[in-house]
């Protein structure tokens, strides 16, 4: 922390390059697309674009027309490739980016040869329900795919428990790239520059026979585990830390509360810790009680509600922490860690939801 910022989210492209080369030499008879929706899970999506390009990444992933906009206007020029649902003026906005776009009904065929999209990959539903062709309707798929305005360039499906290793799920994922064959068989034959990928960052990583043609990561180029288990059993690092700083420091006797509601209350005399970060920085309020950040090289509570500014933490009676003392939310100091693993058992969630509620308060800060 500079000391003029009342919190920043670092961001250590240094961490991207190195998950992306980990992540090809997974497949690395397989393209590599990164995803880099939702403002990069949160990390920027600029940056971390052009780093994971820098790293070997073939091409990009979003899901909304804005997303790719964002990309192409600062520069970017590798293969993107869109695969959110769109409507009316959105078709041409796309058009006008020159990516590849996921389309998966006649309709949608329709509306890209009519817009001027040029390349497609077709998406097919093999068993997660959202979107994507169910097998009876491929056929009609592919015959509107045959527009001469279209190429199609791709034939895609996504996992629905990629991520669960153990229990009554974990064989979904076979039965599904099982499914996803015998669907894109034809179209393969019927499209020969189609390329086949189905392998999120889980499937890539837990199982080679969902690579195919290309795969698509995304939590885990930015050093998270698809799995919620710790990222260094895939060699991930993590890419983003959230750091602050503490805002005051006072005594507090036993029995006194903290914050909204007292919801907490000393056991015995103490000293709390006041930090500028609270839920509109997307720290989550379910944080109260429960959550522990960083101080002087040790893990200490927070108490006491979570504000939508403002958190608190117990110091410790015996602590000599003091104002501006720098304070690590998620990521190490010393010898000590929180992962957004961690952060996401404590909100009920899962990292992605961390990374990505991180609000824009939170400066990021490009290191590395």
């Amino acid at each position: 922390m500079s000391g003029t910022e009342r919190s920043i989210a670092g961001i250590d492209l240094s961490a991207v390059r190195h998950n992306v080369r980990r992540l090809a030499a997974t497949a690395p008879r397989s393209e590599l697309l990164v995803v880099v929706k939702a403002d990069g899970y949160g990390h920027g999506a600029v940056a971390v674009a052009q780093a994971a390009l820098e790293a070997g990444a073939t091409s990009l992933g979003v899901a909304a027309v804005c997303e790719a906009e964002t990309l192409r206007a600062a520069g970017i020029t590798a293969p993107i490739l869109m695969w959110g649902p769109m409507m009316g003026e959105e078709w041409t906005r796309i058009a006008a980016t020159d990516c590849e776009v996921a389309v998966w009904t006649p309709e949608g065929c329709r509306a890209a040869a009519s817009a001027g999209v040029r390349r497609i990959h077709l998406k097919l539903d093999s068993g997660m329900g959202r979107l994507g062709a169910r097998p009876e309707a491929v056929a009609a798929l592919a015959e509107a795919a045959s527009d001469p305005a279209l190429e199609v360039v791709g034939c895609m499906t996504h996992f629905a428990t990629a991520d669960e290793t153990e229990g009554p799920n974990a064989a979904f994922m076979v039965e599904q790239l099982a499914r996803f064959r015998a669907m894109a068989g034809p179209l393969r034959d019927r499209f020969p520059s189609a390329r086949l990928h189905a392998a999120n960052s889980a499937a890539a990583l837990r199982n080679p026979d969902t690579h195919l043609d290309m795969i698509r990561c995304g939590i885990a180029m930015y050093g998270c585990s698809p799995f919620m288990r710790d990222p260094g059993e895939h060699d991930l690092r993590p890419v983003m830390s959230l750091r602050s700083y503490l805002a005051s420091v006072k005594p507090i006797l036993g029995r006194e509360s903290v914050g909204y509601g007292r919801l907490w209350r000393a056991a015995r005399g103490s000293r709390i810790g006041a930090i500028p970060v609270g839920y509109a920085d997307g720290y989550s309020r379910s944080y109260a009680n429960t959550a522990e950040v960083l101080v002087g090289g040790r893990r200490v509570p927070v108490v006491g509600m979570v504000s939508m500014d403002q958190i608190t933490v117990d110091l410790g009676p015996e602590s000599s922490d003091r104002v501006g003392d720098p304070v690590v939310l998620m990521g190490s100091q010393g010898d000590q860690s929180i992962s957004a693993e961690e952060l996401g058992r404590w909100r009920g969630s899962i990292n992605y939801e961390v990374v990505c509620a991180v609000g824009d308060r939170m400066r990021r800060v490009v290191e590395g």
